[in-house]
């Protein structure tokens, strides 16, 4: 089978890559294939979901085009640095661009071993491949730069773990693959030749109209700012926990990549993770943003040389883009939280009540997105299940009160503000104990359940009348304390 690749990250210099084909699995199945995303991309009508897809999908067969590789990459992981990771279970097939014109790569996850494994087995179990897909096509629904799931597989072989788990194999859309680490990979060898190389590509690839720059690293920095900045916003605005914020896993297009031990707010904590492995919460709900500052202060030393030949002016031009990360976050934080009580066009002033309500939120462990969505109802004076989210009506009532009065203030109408809050607010999201629940379905050979909350994920800010408990928050007894990676 041939499919329209159209490669151009090997045809980079063979410092950036291996070259090697996936390793065939035993007794592969379909789990589930994402049609609409194959029209997207252009591959629609190339017979996917038969079993030549299968076949391609679980690594089996190479398809015509393709040009497979393993991708190496540093980076710095819960603040060390690792000098050389890649792609350790990832093979990269190839490129194709897009009924949008926009150009993708697809790799499989949990295609067998490469020169980066480090002595892994380069497969991925079960739980990781469902999650995955399962959350970032929410992500994508909820409108979060994120990558995207193609395939999903069971690979009918074992993988062992700390246990024996059913194997899966993930095929992950994405802008690109480039990363943080993957400059801090040539900028710790002193590779300037592909570290200008790779700049230069990143550049045509996510900023093109921006080729020819005078500075082309400092222009590349700055994007990189930019969405970083508006990406950990609009997670905050959702209460999403990456938990594995390491540089390796900092996407230079802006997309959410990677989501091991992802998970989602239920009582709003600043402090909350759920990361097994982030056990000092680096990576915590409210420190995202000051670990997304982090990360790209990595970059910025990776690009130093390149900004300048000049250390102190290199050191300049580099602090002066880092300096605007802060602003541009809370411009992002700001629209992102005002929209979810009803501004559509924030002021300063704003920040204040937005603060206090979470204030609120924190002090009487309410759930976060019921809280915001029952928000919506009060617009109108139907209050009683927004309330009911808190131990008394006293606690909240002083600061709907003076809401209300806010809108009133900024000639806010009723009906504006309650069509800002839906668009904003979501009933539904990747419940952790829902995704527990589909993970261990999984594990059994029982995929119902994943298709169905699959599907209720796609409607996130639609009433479901029939789905309604999938919008609950967890009775005590299905809170999940901690995620693991589990790959």
């Amino acid at each position: 089978m041939r499919l329209p690749f159209d490669n151009t990250y090997v045809k980079l210099p063979s410092a950036f890559y291996e070259r090697l084909d996936p390793s065939p699995v035993a007794a592969p199945r379909w789990i589930v294939f994402n049609r609409d995303l194959a029209d997207l991309l252009g591959l629609g009508d190339a017979g996917l979901e038969a079993e030549d897809g299968l076949s391609i999908f679980c690594g089996n067969q190479v398809p015509e085009g393709a040009e497979p590789i393993a991708t190496v990459y540093a980076g710095h992981q819960f603040g060390g640095f690792v000098p050389r990771l890649g792609d350790g279970r990832a093979i990269l097939l190839g490129e194709v661009v897009g009924r949008d014109g926009v150009r993708r790569d697809v790799q499989l996850k949990g295609a067998g071993p490469t020169p980066y494994s480090r002595r892994g087995d380069g497969r991925s179990a079960l739980g990781p491949v469902l999650r995955e897909y399962l959350v970032s096509e929410a992500m994508a629904a909820l409108g979060v730069p994120t990558t995207r799931a193609l395939a999903a597989v069971w690979s009918g072989e074992p993988v062992y773990r700390e246990n024996v788990e059913p194997g899966g194999v993930f095929t992950r859309v994405a802008q690109s693959h480039l990363r943080v680490g993957t400059f801090e990979y040539f900028a710790a060898r002193d590779d300037r030749e592909n570290l200008e190389i790779l700049t230069n590509y990143a550049l045509a690839r996510h900023e093109p109209g921006a080729v020819g720059a005078e500075l082309p690293a400092l222009t590349l920095l700055e994007g990189v700012i930019s969405r970083q900045a508006r990406l950990v916003a609009h997670w905050m605005s959702l209460g999403f926990i990456h938990g594995v914020m390491n540089t390796d896993n900092t996407s230079i297009s802006g997309e959410t990549i990677d989501y091991g031990p992802c998970a989602f707010l239920d009582a709003y904590d600043p402090a909350k993770r759920f990361s097994f492995i982030d056990a000092q919460g680096r990576y915590a709900y409210g420190n995202q943003a000051n670990i997304a500052l982090w990360n790209l202060t990595r970059l910025a030393g990776a690009l130093l040389g390149l900004l300048d030949p000049v250390q102190t002016a290199a050191v300049a031009r580099a602090e002066a883009a880092l300096d605007k990360f802060a602003d541009q976050f809370e411009e992002a934080w700001t629209r992102r939280f005002a929209a979810k009580i009803g501004i559509g066009s924030p002021l300063a002033s704003d920040r204040a009540l937005i603060l206090e309500f979470l204030g609120l939120l924190q002090a009487h462990a309410v759930d976060f997105t019921l809280a915001f969505r029952h928000l919506a109802g009060t617009v109108r004076g139907n209050s009683e299940r927004f309330l009911a989210q808190f131990p008394e009506p006293e606690v909240i009532t002083p600061w709907v009160d003076a809401w209300r009065s806010h809108l009133r203030d900024r000639g806010i109408s009723a009906e504006a503000a309650e069509q800002t809050m839906r668009a904003s607010n979501p009933v539904f999201i990747p419940r952790n104990h829902r995704i527990e629940e589909v993970i261990q379905a999984g594990r059994q050979g029982d995929f119902g359940p994943f298709q169905r909350l699959h599907e209720i994920l796609q409607r996130p800010f639609e009433e479901q009348s029939e789905n309604e408990a999938f919008a609950s928050a967890p009775e005590p007894h299905e809170v999940v304390q901690a995620t693991f990676c589990g790959t």
